[in-house]
């Protein structure tokens, strides 16, 4: 399993300013590098390194090994431009979004990430320091913060590249770790997890995570925005920028606790997780305009992946279900009518009078597609 290790650098005011001139030359090399690779319709590490290799370095005061990485991050990020356009993400053959996307040469912002190798970058874990290439020379003894956690997932499991990422005046090194996946055990049963708007998650046994907290954050925070948007003054727009990411950040920080609880009681019950498998769900259902924000600020699949790693750490079985009729049909009888869901929390069967909360009464199904979808995986 993969994971990622963020932590924060504290560099001295001269780092910083060797690291922000370092950021400044790797992306401005990355622009140029694009604008060739567009030009001559060369998009492959190798065939980009004959054209530009020799520029950038000199061009750019750039090392060996950065200009390489240079050339390598321009020719991923149009891999990853081409498998958008196959997959259909920009429009159409044909469409304004996906021709200007095909004849506009990638541009990278002037702080935008940068890889660095072990060659460009050591870890002295111990001493919480790291000594990394800059168009200024080694900067030396750059300190960083982290948990005692994160080192002991840095020390252990530390492979491949590291980011250098600056974002709202702070500068992180962002680490990938190869944590080697736990035994999953047979699970005796499934706890089967229903997501939703109103309840952010609820589970078979009956426990609700509920989402009025953060839809009240959500609302408050998008009639701020559309207010100091409107205003438009220096002062609204500094207001504006010193609050982006503060939603996401809260709500991943909820769903981390969402996704720990359940994955705890799975792993103390010794049951496996049975999940809704929801891909394209924005793409299926029909809303009106006023719950259309609603739906595309919901974050159920960042809980997913949550609750999936945290379950792999674990060594806890998931299975992903069909959530077709989940809502409609009875766990207790398996009628299916739509009239059976009263309302959002009301559950009432009209064939055996079975009553419950609605979503608890989803997540049972759930539960009991995960418990058959388990057996018809692990038939053989």
């Amino acid at each position: 399993m993969r994971l990622v290790v963020r932590v924060k650098l504290l560099p001295t005011p001269e780092q910083a300013t060797a690291l922000e001139a370092t950021l400044r030359a790797v992306n401005a090399a990355a622009c140029q590098v694009s604008r060739q690779a567009h030009a001559l319709r060369t998009f492959r590490n190798y065939d980009l390194r004959k054209h530009t290799y020799t520029q950038i370095k000199d061009g750019y005061g750039l090392a060996a090994q950065a200009a390489q990485h240079v050339i390598k991050k321009v020719a991923d990020a149009y891999a990853t431009l081409q498998a958008n356009i196959r997959a259909g993400n920009l429009g159409k053959a044909g469409s304004a979004r996906r021709v200007r996307a095909e004849a506009t040469p990638i541009a990278f912002r002037a702080e935008a990430a940068q890889p660095f190798d072990d060659r460009c970058l050591s870890w002295q874990i111990d001493a919480r320091t790291v000594s990394i290439w800059s168009v200024a020379g080694r900067l030396k003894n750059l300190q960083f913060a982290a948990s005692a956690e994160q080192l002991k997932t840095l020390s252990a499991y530390r492979r491949g590249e590291s980011d250098l990422l600056y974002r709202d005046g702070m500068w992180f090194l962002i680490a990938t770790c190869d944590v080697p996946d736990a035994r999953v055990k047979d699970p005796e049963a499934f706890l089967g997890v229903d997501l939703g708007i109103v309840n952010i998650a609820t589970t078979s046994g009956g426990v609700r995570h509920s989402g009025k907290a953060l839809n009240a954050v959500r609302h408050r925070r998008r009639e701020l925005r559309r207010r100091l948007q409107a205003k438009g003054t220096k002062s609204a727009k500094r207001l504006l920028k010193r609050r982006r990411r503060k939603e996401a950040r809260f709500a991943a920080n909820t769903n981390h606790v969402i996704a720990k609880q359940i994955v705890t009681e799975a792993e103390r019950t010794g049951r496996g997780i049975a999940l809704e498998d929801l891909q394209g769900i924005r793409d299926r259902v029909r809303l009106r305009k006023p719950q259309r924000v609603t739906l595309h600020s919901w974050s159920f699949h960042q809980l997913g992946a949550f609750i999936g790693y945290k379950a792999a750490r674990a060594g806890v079985a998931v299975i992903y279900a069909d959530p077709a009729f989940t809502s409609q049909q009875c766990s207790s009888c398996g009628h299916v009518d739509r009239k059976n869901r009263l309302d959002q929390a009301c559950f009432s069967c009209t064939s055996c009078g079975f009553a419950e909360h609605a979503d608890v009464n989803a997540a049972r199904n759930i539960a009991a597609r995960g418990v058959t979808g388990w057996a018809v995986s692990h038939a053989a």
